[in-house]
C-alpha cells in the first residue's frame, strides 16, 4: 500500500514505519522532523496547518513518482502524531494540537478520496493514566465498552478525536480504526525499565499493568491495513501479558479490591482486554518482557 503516517519520527512512530516498509509498504512520513531510517522520505509539515496538511496527502511521496503517468492516491492514512502527553506544553495547548490536528488529517485524507483512516487513540482515554489521586477502572479486564471520562487535557483530546472519528464515519461511511494504545515499549526500554517494575509493581497501576511492545504495535497497524469494511471501529491495543512479575490473581487482590471482575485474567494475563483486536483483525502480538530479559512466563 501507499500509506502517509503522521508522526512517524515519534516514540512509536520510529519503529512502526520500518515495520510497515518491511512490509513492502511505501510509506511517506508527515512530522516536524525527518525520520532517520533508511529509504523512508519524510515532509516536514504541521498537522495544525490545515493546508499543509492536504498538500502533503495530495502531493508525491518521492522523485520516483514522477516518472508515473499521474500522481498517486494513498490507499491510507494512519495518524499518530500529536503532543504525546501530559506536562509536554500547557494543557490548552496539547489539547488544541491533537484535536485540531486530528480534524485536518482526517478531512484531508476523506477529501482526497482515501477511504481508510487510522488513528492513534490512549489508554488514558479510561481515566486512570492521569487522574489526579487514586483512579481505578470500573471493571476488569479494562474492555472498549469501559466508560471513558478523562480529567486531563491529554486523554480529553484523545475521547475528542474518536468522536471526531466516528463523525466522519457516519458522514462517509470510510473506515476509521482508533486504536487505544497502551504504554508503548521500544526493545531497549526493557532492560533498562522493567526490573524497577519488578521491584515495584506499584509504579505500572497508571497503565492497568500494561503494556505494548513497539514492533507489536507495528503489527497491529499491518493488521488493520489488512482488514477492510469494519466501519467505526475502537481497539485496545496492548500485549496479552502484564508488565510486572506478579501473577495476575495477586495484582487484582492487592490493587484491585472490590473491582468487580467481568471475566478470569489467569497467570500473568492483562486486565487491558485485547479480546476484540485479536477476533476482527487477527492480532496476534509476539514479543514479551520476560522473554525478553531471559525470565519463565
Amino acid at each position: 500500500m501507499r500509506i502517509l503516517f503522521t508522526g512517524g519520527s515519534g516514540k512509536a512512530g520510529r519503529h512502526v514505519v520500518p515495520y510497515l516498509m518491511a512490509r513492502g509498504h511505501r510509506v511517506l512520513n508527515l512530522d516536524r522532523v525527518a525520520l532517520d531510517h533508511p529509504g523512508a522520505e519524510t515532509r516536514i509539515a504541521d498537522m495544525t496547518d490545515a493546508g499543509a496538511v492536504h498538500d502533503v496527502m495530495a502531493g508525491l511521496a518521492g522523485f520516483d513518482e514522477l516518472d508515473l503517468p499521474e500522481r498517486p492516491r494513498f490507499d491510507t492514512v494512519v495518524h499518530f502524531a500529536a503532543v504525546p502527553r501530559i506536562l509536554m506544553t500547557s494543557d490548552a495547548e496539547c489539547f488544541r494540537v491533537n484535536t485540531l490536528g486530528t480534524y485536518n488529517v482526517i478531512d484531508a485524507a476523506l477529501r482526497l478520496g482515501i477511504r481508510k483512516v487510522i488513528i492513534a487513540s490512549s489508554e488514558t482515554t479510561y481515566g486512570v493514566c492521569f487522574a489526579q489521586g487514586e483512579r481505578r477502572p470500573d471493571y476488569l479486564p479494562v474492555d472498549e465498552e469501559h466508560p471513558t471520562v478523562p480529567e486531563d487535557s491529554y486523554a480529553l483530546s484523545k475521547v475528542v478525536n474518536e468522536v471526531t472519528a466516528r463523525s466522519f464515519h457516519a458522514r462517509t461511511g470510510a473506515d476509521i480504526y482508533a486504536l487505544r494504545i497502551n504504554n508503548v515499549i521500544e526493545p531497549h526500554e526493557y532492560a533498562a525499565k522493567f526490573p524497577a517494575y519488578v521491584a515495584d509493581p506499584a509504579a505500572r497501576r497508571r497503565n492497568i499493568f500494561a503494556y505494548i511492545d513497539a514492533r507489536d504495535l507495528g503489527h497491529m497497524v499491518d493488521r488493520c491495513l489488512a482488514v477492510d469494511g469494519l466501519g467505526y471501529q475502537v481497539f485496545n491495543v496492548a500485549n496479552p501479558d502484564t508488565s510486572v512479575a506478579l501473577p495476575s490473581a495477586e495484582i487484582a487482590a492487592r490493587f484491585y479490591a472490590g473491582v468487580p471482575m467481568r471475566r478470569p485474567v489467569d497467570g500473568f494475563g492483562t486486565f487491558y482486554a485485547i479480546d476484540k483486536a485479536r477476533a476482527m483483525l487477527g492480532f496476534a502480538p509476539q514479543h514479551g518482557w520476560r522473554e525478553e530479559l531471559g525470565l519463565p512466563g
